[in-house]
């Protein structure tokens, strides 16, 4: 069975649970026949005239107690395999929250927010329906309806339960077709949960940009479309489902109808006793629960088998970037070596880095400017190994990149991107995200370095403020120098600043990286922008067009040259005195 082969880890790990449950289970189906045996022979007993007060007060007693006893044995194995659900349930999240964190963004390309998060919600439950409710029904129905099939030829006759069981391989039929087309439409209903799902999250996250172009209607309108398809796909998943109880309510009632009126017959031929009859007929009605329950258990096991399939889909897709077999020891990144790398994204058509050549030492800045799209991000992103690169191309201290540990080389990093994550949490725990328990002290550095300090000072709970989803209470330029002294605070070997001062007045840039300048003596430190002020001071200043080296020097360098990067220094300088004029003004 593709469900079992998919989690047979996970049942080899909870094998003496579930080998527990069920064994509980099968001692309370071969307890549940002795009731009906026994009010047989009452009835029988009743009939001929033979029943004393004193047996019948024990077989009262007798049958108490069985039920008490019946009642401890549930508790123990409802309690052990539902508990195994739940423990499935925890597992799948955890090894599915693990996978994500080990894919690359190539990976989210792929899939969509809105389905990750089903995997996480719907599909983990369905999954864990199946090893916990579908294991009941699954064993419910085989050892069930062994015991009291076996039950009604010892102690009955086996040609009435023959002629009572003649509907039986047309259930087989129905619940077989049934199942198929449940699974189909299964698949469907999380599929547009998914899209429901991601629809939900663009909406939330794009709020203000709907806002200002005045589009809650259209979007409202289009969200009510993607929830009538949810409900559309479920209500024929619902429809399905509707229609596994009364075929096999039909199925039964059939059943009943045999043995009622054949047992009757047989009855008035004497070839069965009339107590006999009604013991057969509480085993037939014990019947119905495992019939329901084997359409119960192919209805859970293809939801489960569906939501499966997903989830082992998305663990079946590999990271681009995988760890070195055979890692190459380095203790710091004491140079930085491009030799003529060539980048080109995954699906793209053309490259975005061509031919890039260049080296910088320990304890340098390399500033990198040129137009929108030239490759500024994209030459930062090969140092974080987000994507596969050519081999031995890049090299930190003489050692191919990707011969590196990726731990240690995340742990040489620190990154302050174009898009800042802050999570709805307090600046403090935003800043100390990546160095829990780091000192008062350095904290109060980090956060005068990214000129955070008269910032925090005019909120109420200062560092303790929370600061909403994404950051939403602070603004542009705040969210950038948290980010900035997130990076700083753990004193990275390599500083990467994409595009990080992009939302902060000039006077305050310079300052930052004036802070930046004094407390990383002695590191390496990359900056990417397009404010060129913010570069000048660097030892290395490339000027990138269409994914090459355009210019390449020092700022004194570059303007003697006369090219791109002088235009823009004189141009971002006059802008800049034409604002400090009309802010005199």
């Amino acid at each position: 069975m593709n469900f079992v082969s998919k989690l047979s880890w996970f049942f080899r790990e909870r094998a003496a649970h579930y080998a527990l449950a069920i064994g509980v289970l099968i001692l309370v189906n071969l307890m549940a026949v002795i009731p009906p045996r026994i009010i047989g022979s009452v009835i029988d007993s009743i009939r001929t005239s033979t029943l004393t007060a004193e047996e019948l007060g024990r077989t009262v007693l007798f049958l108490v107690g069985l039920s008490v006893f019946v009642y401890l044995l549930n508790l123990v194995w409802v309690n052990t395999l539902f508990g195994n659900s739940a423990v499935l349930e925890s597992d799948l999240r955890s090894k599915l929250f693990r996978h994500l964190l080990r894919m690359t963004p190539s990976f989210f390309h792929r899939n969509r927010t809105g389905d990750l998060m089903a995997l996480a919600t719907n599909d983990v439950v369905a999954i864990s329906q199946t090893a916990g409710f579908g294991v009941l029904t699954l064993v419910s129905t085989l050892v069930g309806t062994s015991i009291v099939l076996v039950t009604m030829v010892v102690f009955i006759d086996y040609k009435l339960m023959l002629a009572a069981l003649i509907p039986l391989p047309f259930l087989a039929i129905a619940i077989n077709v049934l199942g198929k087309r449940m699974r189909m439409r299964f698949m469907e209903a999380q599929a547009s949960f998914g899209r429901m799902n991601d629809h939900a999250v663009e909406s939330i996250s794009g709020l203000r940009v709907l806002r200002s172009y005045v589009q809650e209607s259209r979007d409202l309108h289009a969200f009510d479309q993607v929830t009538g398809n949810v409900m559309e796909m479920n209500r024929k998943v619902a429809v399905v489902n509707s229609l596994f109880q009364p075929v096999i309510s039909t199925i039964v009632g059939v059943s009943y109808a045999i043995g009622i009126g054949y047992g009757s017959y047989l009855v008035f031929h004497t070839e069965l006793t009339l107590g006999q009859l009604v013991s057969f007929n509480i085993y037939l009605g014990m019947l119905i629960w495992p019939m329901i329950s084997f359409g119960e258990f192919i209805n859970i096991l293809q939801r489960g088998s569906a939501s499966a399939d997903r989830m082992y889909q998305s663990f079946a897709q590999k990271a681009d970037v995988s760890e070195s077999e055979k890692p190459l020891a380095v203790d710091l990144p004491i140079s930085i070596e491009f030799e003529g790398l060539t980048f080109r994204y995954p699906n793209a058509a053309s490259d975005s880095l061509s031919d890039v050549a260049f080296r910088l030492n320990r304890g340098q800045t390399l500033g990198i400017v040129g137009r929108t799209g030239s490759g500024k991000s994209t030459l930062l992103k090969q140092l974080l190994r987000q994507y596969p690169i050519e081999q031995n191309k890049l090299l930190l201290t003489g050692v191919p990149i990707e011969r590196i540990n990726l731990d240690k080389l995340k742990s040489w990093i620190g990154y302050v991107p174009q898009e800042h994550l802050l999570l709805s949490k307090s600046i403090r725990e935003n800043i100390m995200l990546g160095m829990e328990g780091a000192p008062p002290e350095r904290l109060d550095e980090a956060v005068t370095l990214a000129s955070l300090r008269e910032d925090i000072a005019l909120m109420k709970e200062g560092l303790d403020t929370v600061i909403g989803e994404y950051g939403v209470m602070l603004s542009g330029g705040q969210k950038q120098r948290v980010s900035i002294a997130r990076a700083v605070l753990a004193d990275p070997e390599i500083l990467i600043l994409d595009d990080a001062l992009s939302a902060v007045d000039a006077r305050t840039e310079a300052r930052i990286l004036e802070n930046i300048r004094r407390e990383r003596a002695g590191k390496t430190t990359l900056i990417a922008t397009h404010r060129l002020s913010a570069v000048s001071h660097a030892d290395l200043i490339l000027v990138f067009e269409d994914g090459r080296i355009a210019e390449r020097g020092t700022h004194e360098q570059l303007m003697s040259q006369g090219g791109w990067y002088k235009e823009q220094v004189e141009r971002q300088q006059m802008e800049s005195s034409l604002m400090s004029e009309l802010e005199k003004e």
